[in-house]
């Protein structure tokens, strides 16, 4: 009788805890979950990807993450804190160009048509609901403080995992924000974390809509979704394109490869810059992360003239070496004959006078 009085506690407080550890955001209700059942990506309750996509978790498999995991690899992470370009201040133009700034991992800042838009801004130290634990951010901070960011007209989400949307960072930049634009299911943790809800806006796969000038596509991913042991593709994962008059952009977000890439390519492309996937990856789970070979393979296929790989040089939530995805995405471009920058974060590039960084900062 006392095991089940103490099993009975824990299994209380644990699910207190899921619910009210402010990190793990919010999940929608069941009553708003029915809104999605007429969706086509959207099926048993979960949001659905565009092909069967699943990461093997057969006992062998497990085994050899185990043996990854605990093996010793120094080169998993950098010796030193990496070089970025220190920005002191976000300089606005106030001529009609458009701009990009990396800040490792996926977070970028785009400025184009004078609109201010952040993309996927993580900018806490650590990938994790829990900020004491884990690798920290290879170059020890950002290029710039917080306090100093300007007005952002727009942040846009891809998905909901830690290294994209981060509770600190919502916290720390909400007041700054005039909206949100994220996958459908999204709004739940911003709402839980003080957004305001008339400042959201959720969008499903292949939604175009205009936003202060500009016209932006919700494009799919494959990927998945979730902050918590219950939530697993409770909202949707995506990719995103920024057009204005002059410019297009691309922003792949998580994604395995399929043919995803070629219907926006056919749809959209060309576009002047892709920001493409290239880091975090293992044959284990490529169908949700691609290779760099196939980052290069993507980035053809979505009609795009400059290659600017994202998703590396920030954290390490994989087995390879940590400057391996730049290796691996910059050969392969090379091979292709393909236009491809390699900015510091916190280097600025130019899409309008076509200034593009190609130095080999990591060796």
């Amino acid at each position: 009788m006392l095991f089940i009085i103490i099993l009975l506690v824990v299994i209380m407080i644990a699910y207190l805890f899921m619910n009210n550890y402010p990190h793990f955001g919010k999940t929608y209700s069941k009553e708003k979950q029915q809104t999605f059942q007429q969706l086509e990506n959207y099926q048993n309750g979960k949001f659905q990807n565009q092909i069967p996509t699943s990461m093997s978790t057969d006992l062998r498999t497990t085994y050899t993450m185990l043996r990854d995991f605990v093996k010793s690899n120094p080169n998993r992470k950098p010796s030193v804190l990496i070089p970025m370009t220190n920005m002191k201040k976000f300089i606005l133009s106030d001529q009609d160009e458009a701009k990009i700034t990396w800040f490792g991992h996926s977070a970028v800042h785009i400025e184009i048509d004078k609109k201010n838009i952040l993309v996927d801004p993580m900018f806490g130290n650590v990938p994790s609901p829990f900020p004491q634990f884990g690798g920290k951010r290879y170059s020890g901070g950002l290029p710039f403080e917080i306090a100093d960011l300007p007005v952002i007209d727009a942040v846009i989400l891809s998905h909901d995992h830690y290294d994209h949307l981060d509770f600190g960072t919502i916290k720390k930049i909400k007041h700054k924000v005039k909206h949100f634009i994220v996958p459908l299911g999204v709004r739940g943790h911003l709402e839980r974390w003080g957004v305001e809800t008339d400042k959201i806006s959720e969008h499903n796969w292949w939604d175009e809509f205009s936003f202060e000038g500009l016209t932006i596509a919700c494009t799919p991913a494959r990927h998945f979704s979730g902050r918590s042991l219950t939530d697993r593709n409770a909202s949707l994962w995506c990719s995103w394109i920024i057009m204005s008059n002059q410019h297009k952009i691309f922003f792949s977000g998580d994604s395995g490869y399929a043919s995803h890439f070629k219907e926006i390519g056919e749809k959209y492309g060309p576009f002047d810059v892709a920001l493409m996937e290239c880091g975090q990856y293992d044959e284990r789970w490529s169908a949700i992360h691609m290779l760099p070979e196939e980052t290069v393979q993507a980035f053809i296929d979505v009609k795009g003239e400059v290659l600017i790989p994202i998703h590396w040089g920030a954290f390490t939530l994989a087995f390879h070496d940590w400057y391996d995805p730049i290796e691996r995405v910059l050969k392969a471009a090379k091979q292709n004959n393909l236009h491809i920058a390699t900015p510091k974060i916190g280097e600025l590039m130019n899409i309008s006078t076509k200034e593009f960084p190609t130095s080999i900062w990591w060796k």
